[in-house]
């Protein structure tokens, strides 16, 4: 920069702090006791704009940041653990922070972008607003109270159950996994007599422990320690193998999320038969 023009810049400064901030003379030019603040605060302002840009960069390459991510219940007991370790040792410096929602809960939450992806079943409805991607599947099982006569079987037809009280969770709360519930029981020959609903897996378990009823579950469920309960295979005529529950990652492309990006990557080398 030519003198003229830099020495108008600092005339102007000086104006705008109302003091000097160099003391001059016909051999040297220092600074004053003012100078020597406003220096110190420009260098802190140059070195935090610096690492201001180097964390937007970070963030914009997806190794920064927070990751937003919810989530069905039964994946916490072997799925989402694996895939939240490895994303956490290869990248450590996203702050994960996970939710578990049903899966109508998780589209409303990912439509309204206070999320940035979800690991769901099925929804059963349409959302155009979303893109959804299979990253897994799951077996369904049957869930009996421990003293239930078909117990001690390790596979259970589905059409032995026809007489018992069903338990599942509402329609609302997950139209793809209940109306699978539903069609298998139809290919079994008969429709399911549903008394009682309930929201979490969980706490659908726990009502079969009591006795309140039978239940088709997703088979990690399994994994947790529940007393008074049996996790059963099904079988139903003509089929050659238990049926199977989609586990779908969902989320907004229209918004970029360079993190969620990574999740997506660990999340399909993940990927395959949960059991």
């Amino acid at each position: 920069m030519a003198q003229p023009p830099l020495s108008q810049a600092i005339r102007r400064l000086e104006a705008e702090i109302g003091a000097p901030l160099f003391v001059r003379n016909n051999r040297n030019v220092a600074l004053t006791s003012a100078g020597i603040s406003f220096l110190d605060t420009a260098r802190t302002i140059l070195e935090t704009l610096d690492m201001g840009v180097e964390q937007a960069r970070r963030v914009a390459s997806g190794t920064s940041g927070s990751l937003k991510i919810v989530f069905v219940g039964t994946l916490h007991f072997n799925f989402l653990p694996k895939v939240v370790q490895a994303f956490r040792s290869r990248l450590p410096d996203v702050e994960l922070m996970l939710r578990e929602a049903t899966t109508a809960e998780q589209v409303s939450t990912l439509k309204a972008g206070l999320a940035d992806i979800g690991l769901m079943r099925r929804p059963g409805i349409a959302v155009p607003e979303l893109v959804f991607e299979h990253i897994a599947r799951e077996e369904i099982v049957v869930a009996l109270p421990e003293d239930h006569a078909q117990a001690a079987r390790p596979q259970v037809p589905l059409a032995a159950l026809a007489q018992d009280d069903f338990i599942a969770t509402p329609r609302s709360e997950g139209m793809g996994f209940y109306d699978q519930v539903i069609a298998l029981c139809n290919a079994a020959g008969f429709s399911p007599r549903i008394v009682q609903e309930a929201r979490q897996i969980e706490t659908i378990a726990g009502l079969v422990a009591g006795g309140l009823g039978i239940a088709l579950v997703p088979a990690s469920i399994r994994h947790g320690r529940r007393d008074g309960v049996v996790f059963r295979q099904i079988a139903v005529e003509g089929m050659e193998a238990s049926p199977f529950l989609d586990v779908l990652a969902a989320w907004d492309a229209s918004k970029p999320a360079p993190a969620r990006d990574k999740f997506l990557e660990i999340v399909r080398q993940a990927g395959n038969l949960i059991s």
